[in-house]
């Protein structure tokens, strides 16, 4: 009779299960599994805990679950989970910065941390979630555009395009590792498929932000010279004052003509990244 007992019990846990995954996104919190089960959250939060010892769910932090275990040899669906996340935890979302640009091949992948940037204000920047490190920036729902939708497996992301993910260097050069890095990031956009001027220009303009089309004028300037017509719409339309070209880096030269204040070799540097 016991056994009978256990077995019913072991297929009325297993449809439980199956009701939670059917009924979450990607993850599931032990409160939203006790709405959906109609049952105590603590007789819950137990039964979860045991599907993750299981290996039913992935537990990525206190109270909320993958409800699809990632453990995987497979390469490609490898990089899933951390995105996973991002886009249960953190949206409305979108993967950008330093992810995007290995993702588009602007940046040799040698990330420790996946960049999301998010329309919600946490607390901290960095988090680390289940061992996955984070790096989060807040943006408002109106910045939410030049996004391309990608699918890995049966899960779509948010992902900023190329010119969009140049474009939020720009806006904070920091975020690219500093003005060096989003130099070399830039070269290696202008040299590829992704090279769109026109809507490196349009997004800045988008963003009404006179300081990023300051960078980009300064930075077009020196490397794609041709582009007469973008850079003078940028010279027009940039804010009045001066700035710093990379806020993270002391600057005690003043260019004029675009009011930017940089540091003294810059201008060696970028001069010779054109070679």
């Amino acid at each position: 009779m016991s056994d009978l007992i256990n077995i019913g019990s072991l297929q009325l846990n297993q449809k439980r299960l199956m009701t939670i995954t059917r009924g979450a996104h990607n993850t599931i919190t032990v409160a939203d599994a006790a709405l959906i089960l109609k049952m105590p959250t603590r007789a819950v939060a137990k039964l979860m805990a045991r599907w993750a010892e299981a290996g039913s769910l992935s537990r990525i932090k206190r109270g909320v679950y993958l409800t699809k275990p990632t453990i995987s040899s497979d390469v490609d669906t490898a990089p899933v989970e951390p995105w996973v996340i991002a886009e249960d935890l953190y949206r409305p979302c979108y993967i950008g910065g330093l992810t995007a640009a290995v993702y588009w091949g602007l940046l040799d992948n040698t990330l420790q941390a996946n960049m999301v940037l998010t329309t919600q204000k946490p607390r901290s920047r960095r988090q680390s979630i289940s061992g996955i490190k984070f790096t989060l920036r807040s943006i408002s729902l109106e910045t939410m555009f030049g996004l391309i939708s990608v699918w890995k497996g049966q899960c779509k992301f948010q992902v900023s395009d190329p010119s969009r993910t140049m474009i939020d260097f720009l806006v904070d050069p920091g975020m690219g590792g500093g003005i060096h890095n989003v130099a070399d990031m830039l070269i290696a956009y202008l040299k590829s498929e992704h090279k769109n001027i026109e809507l490196l220009y349009d997004y800045a303009k988008l963003l009404q932000s006179g300081v990023v089309l300051k960078r980009l004028g300064f930075l077009l300037e020196r490397y794609e010279p041709c582009e007469r017509g973008t850079i003078a719409l940028c010279k027009m339309l940039m804010s009045t004052g001066a700035v710093k070209l990379d806020p993270q880096l002391s600057a005690d030269s003043l260019i004029t003509r675009w009011g930017l204040w940089v540091p003294h070799d810059i201008e060696s540097y970028l001069l010779r990244k054109r070679k």
